[in-house]
């Protein structure tokens, strides 16, 4: 996944520090050289490396401790500090009628970020639209239609036209009713002076309220001086970090977001029109250096659960009742939630993570397991001691699995069942859970 080289680097360098008899100057100068190294493999640039890892050692050896925190937790605070800081605090793109100028070099994902913002603009209520200021690349326009269309808003763009500005002065004039305005330029594989100073001249027709910066999570050590051009030229107000869901280093849009002081306020993690998560960058640091984001993983949870059936399933569950019905809609949620690699990567170190095989293994048999019960009937589904061997061989021949598979799934839920059952017999947790539930303090 991405950011690979960064997070293993800094999550050896605590373990180093959590695992130490005690805290000493040749600890944190080892482990602020641990730290060095794992940003410059990963593509920071190496002045800021050098630039952060001073910070982190002085600190170390000048600062004490707070009362009631070890030395051990203030050297693992001050790593976590640093690294929030390169990224400054956490904003957001206000949700008012605005113009927003979209720059990057070519292949960034700029284009698909675009469908990506309007899709979340129109979501929230506010008229979105989209203008095509690629005049350059071929067929950029009928990406841009494309995303737009997924995105479920229009476009405004002419295929034959190639001066950018007059299509952008035309599209504006067309959606001047429209509270968002997003406006995608060219890129270049360069920056040449041509996209410059084309940005520059859409930019006076526009008068955008944000320049967003779109910037690959794979562009390495080019980051942070391509970032400066840009913001030297046109003002970058804002950035959107893409393809975080890659193989990328990642170190390098850090570096991005350190040259230009324009803070991340989403990151690309598919590319799906939903494929784009609002940015906190406590939380991003809490992941990188393994911390976890239990937190993240509620809210993503929160967003697509039923509320009514969850808490319908969980008083069936505390009451002991549990049928394959029950566990179809547990399936749903948990695929709703997104890929379980995502839901791991959520978890703190430590906390029972699954390896990739077992990972991929276990995304399987959930997609399984929802076809072989899609072929069941109601009845069997609220009463899955009916299935027997003449049924299982029905429902195999009909969600095309094998009868084995068809086992697996009822020795699944007999072992579901069975833990359920166990948990709901604990009169104590019971009561309580129950309670909370009725009084509607345990919230899906």
């Amino acid at each position: 996944m991405a950011l690979d080289k960064l997070k293993d680097g800094l999550q050896n360098a605590l373990k180093r520090v959590a695992n130490a008899s005690h805290v000493d100057k040749g600890l944190i100068k080892e482990v602020v050289k641990d730290v060095q190294r794992a940003m410059i493999e990963s593509d920071i640039q190496i002045e800021l490396a050098l630039e952060l890892s001073k910070k982190l050692e002085e600190r170390a050896l000048t600062e004490k401790p707070p009362a009631g925190m070890t030395s051990k937790e203030h050297v693992i605070r001050i790593i976590y500090e640093e690294f929030v800081n390169i990224l400054g605090d956490g904003v957001d793109i206000p949700l008012v009628p605005q113009r927003i100028m979209m720059v990057g070099l070519y292949g960034m994902g700029k284009t698909t970020t675009c469908g990506k913002l309007a899709a979340y603009f129109q979501k929230r209520g506010l008229s979105t639209a989209l203008i095509a200021g690629d005049t350059h690349r071929p067929a950029a326009y009928q990406q841009l239609e494309q995303v737009a269309e997924d995105a479920g808003v229009p476009v405004y763009g002419s295929p034959d036209e190639t001066k950018a500005p007059k299509v952008v002065r035309e599209g504006l004039k067309k959606f001047e009713e429209y509270d968002i305005v997003i406006i995608d330029t060219a890129g270049r594989h360069s920056l040449e002076k041509e996209l410059i100073e084309e940005i520059k001249r859409i930019k006076n027709i526009a008068n955008p309220d944000e320049v967003i910066l779109t910037i690959d999570a794979s562009v390495g050590q080019q980051a942070g001086p391509q970032a400066k051009a840009f913001h030297d030229a046109v003002g970058v107000t804002k950035t959107i970090i893409t393809k975080l869901d890659g193989s990328a280093k990642g170190g390098g849009a850090l570096s991005a977001v350190a040259a230009t002081d324009a803070p991340v306020v989403f990151i690309g993690t598919g590319e799906r029109i939903r494929d784009m998560d609002k940015f906190d960058p406590k939380r991003f640091i809490s992941k990188l250096l393994g911390m976890g984001d239990i937190e993240g993983l509620l809210e993503k949870a929160e967003e697509v659960m039923d509320e009514e059936k969850a808490e319908r399933t969980a008083k069936r569950m505390l009451s002991g009742e549990f049928n394959l019905k029950d566990m179809y809609e547990q399936m749903e949620m948990l695929a709703g939630v997104g890929p379980l690699q995502k839901i791991m990567e959520m978890l703190p170190i430590g906390a029972g993570k699954l390896s990739d095989e077992d990972m991929l293994d276990t995304q399987h048999k959930l997609k399984m397991f929802r076809i072989i019960m899609d072929s069941m009937t109601e009845e069997e589904m609220e009463n899955p001691n009916l299935i027997k061997k003449s049924r299982i061989k029905r429902i195999a021949k009909g969600s095309g699995n094998t009868t084995k598979e068809v086992r697996d799934l009822m020795a699944h839920y007999k072992k579901a069942k069975k833990a359920i059952k166990g948990f709901s017999g604990n009169r104590r947790i019971k009561k309580q859970l129950m309670k909370q539930l009725e009084s509607g303090d345990i919230k899906f």
